[in-house]
């Protein structure tokens, strides 16, 4: 990659998109992967979903309890600070902050529904 391709920027420069009360998401795409800094206060839960893409979860503050798999026969995992959380394109999950919570999701390719909706 040359220099000029090359994109910098702070979080403190990207928009932060409030999603409810007790939730807001940032994130910077690149050509093949997208890196998503989610806030969420305790409580925040989001409904189970699939997406194709690769998500890889780092936990920088708090917890969060992560359903994975098909509602009735799911796994429960509690992912707190310092842990990473690997999750396959199309499994079912769904995940509820247990404590105020700062996560980083990286996604591949990059979440084209959450580009769209911003606008980029």
């Amino acid at each position: 990659m040359s220099i000029s391709a090359a994109h910098h920027t702070s979080w403190t420069e990207l928009p932060v998109e409030r999603l409810d009360s007790l939730l807001t998401r940032q994130f910077v795409t690149g050509s093949q992967a997208m890196l998503a800094r989610l806030e969420l206060k305790k409580g925040s839960t989001g409904p189970r979903h699939t997406h194709p893409n690769e998500q890889i979860s780092y936990l920088a503050v708090g917890a969060m309890r992560f359903s994975l798999g098909e509602e009735g026969s799911a796994e429960e995992r509690i992912v707190r600070a310092g842990d990473v959380l690997v999750i396959p394109g199309n499994l079912p999950h769904t995940a509820e902050a247990i404590e105020d919570t700062v996560i980083f999701d990286i996604f591949a390719p990059p979440r084209e529904e959450w580009i769209g909706l911003r606008g980029d």
